[in-house]
């Protein structure tokens, strides 16, 4: 019954802050979404940070098998649009972390580590994937290009939707898509012209 309650609570808080912002929730709000007691909540949780962190901790999980990368082969354009629908389906599940990441990393040291650990892994990873390309002769492109690209590749990600917010789009949904269309395309110069060919029959379809 414990494990039901801090489940519910975590699941709640998760939706609230997903979709109120995590700044306008407090525990209060998320105990009487539950209908249960304040101090029932506290029992499970010392307080909202601590949600946040048991929240972190499945974001955390799910990002990193994310970040897996192919085995005993080169990676091709459908593993890393593959990979991307998995981080972006990610980053909108959990997506209050990146609308609120300023705020919530600037209060919260074990966080920020946390954060910057992922953010290290997503841009050695993204680094390798670029040399697996080059390798496989998918991709043309020096060393410092590649490496240039895998960073805006995760620039690009991890601020997205707060771009979107700032452009005053509602459909954060949409978002997700357009992001991921725009990492996609970042490659585009660099691919040889059967795979640029390729890059845009997948994007067709795909916004189709």
């Amino acid at each position: 019954m414990a494990t039901q309650t801090r489940q519910r609570i975590l699941d709640a808080a998760l939706a609230m802050f997903n979709a109120q912002g995590e700044p306008n929730v407090t525990t209060n709000h998320i105990a009487d979404e539950l209908e249960i007691s304040p101090g029932n909540l506290y029992y499970h949780f010392r307080n909202k940070d601590d949600i946040i962190e048991h929240l972190f901790a499945r974001f955390e999980e799910r990002m990193d098998a994310a970040l897996a990368e192919p085995q005993d082969r080169l990676p091709g354009l459908e593993d890393i649009w593959l990979q991307l629908h998995l981080v972006f389906e990610c980053i909108w599940d959990y997506r209050f972390l990146y609308r609120d990441l300023v705020e919530i990393l600037s209060r919260n040291r074990r966080l920020r580590l946390r954060f910057a650990r992922i953010l290290r892994r997503a841009d050695g990873q993204a680094r390798e994937v670029m040399a697996g390309l080059h390798q496989a002769g998918v991709m043309r492109a020096s060393r410092e290009e590649q490496a240039a690209t895998a960073t805006n590749i995760l620039v690009v990600a991890t601020f997205w939707l707060n771009y979107a917010a700032a452009r005053g789009e509602k459909d954060e949904h949409a978002a997700i898509r357009d992001g991921i269309v725009q990492v996609m395309m970042l490659l585009a110069p660099f691919l040889r012209e059967a795979e640029r060919v390729h890059l845009h029959h997948l994007i067709r379809a795909y916004l189709d």
